[in-house]
């Protein structure tokens, strides 16, 4: 004998709302270089700035030294600036882009798989690549996260209450089908 479906047990639990666990950006390591790059060009510019005796020399080395650390040095610092991972209790966030922004969304539902991947120089400044695996030909990877493992158990706790509460979901719904409701073309 089947249990009888109330009003209170027939409705689905209202889900809780979406709370923010982690805003991650790519580790800043990748920015040590164009960091000694600016250090270099400022010294190279104040010798040569120093050395050339005309004025429109100087200004040739001042043009030539602001498109080196623009390019070198600023560009890239802004990539790492705009993109950010975000991780939800339901879902994780990409965002990247200057000019063009991009945002990839991943349901946590979605995902059934989080490995880490380090190479000797990540291991090193304690950063590492999380890849979510989700089915498809092409993975989700978190490239260059710092303290990889704390994020891969997160996300690992926050798949497993999400298909927890995707099961739970389920169970209510077939419990309302089986029970005194007759689905139509049914019996």
């Amino acid at each position: 004998m089947r249990p009888a479906v109330t009003p209170e047990s027939a409705v689905p639990a209202a889900q809780p709302p979406e709370r923010v666990v982690a805003r991650v950006r790519r580790h800043a390591r990748i920015l040590i270089l164009p960091a000694i790059l600016l250090i270099l060009v400022a010294g190279a510019t104040a010798y040569g700035v120093g050395i050339v005796p005309e004025t429109w020399q100087v200004l040739a080395v001042l043009g030539g030294a602001v498109v080196v650390v623009l390019l070198g040095s600023f560009l890239p610092f802004l990539a790492w600036l705009t993109r950010r991972t975000t991780i939800t209790t339901r879902r994780v966030i990409v965002r990247s882009g200057v000019a063009i922004r991009v945002r990839q969304e991943l349901l946590l539902s979605r995902g059934h798989d989080v490995t880490v991947r380090r190479t000797w120089g990540q291991s090193a400044f304690g950063s590492g690549d999380v890849r979510i695996e989700t089915g498809h030909e092409k993975p989700l990877v978190l490239k260059d996260v710092p303290n990889p493992t704390l994020v891969q158990g997160a996300l690992h706790e926050l798949m497993g209450e999400e298909q927890a509460r995707l099961s739970e979901r389920r169970r209510v719904e077939q419990t309302m089908i089986d029970g005194d409701t007759v689905a139509w073309g049914g019996r």
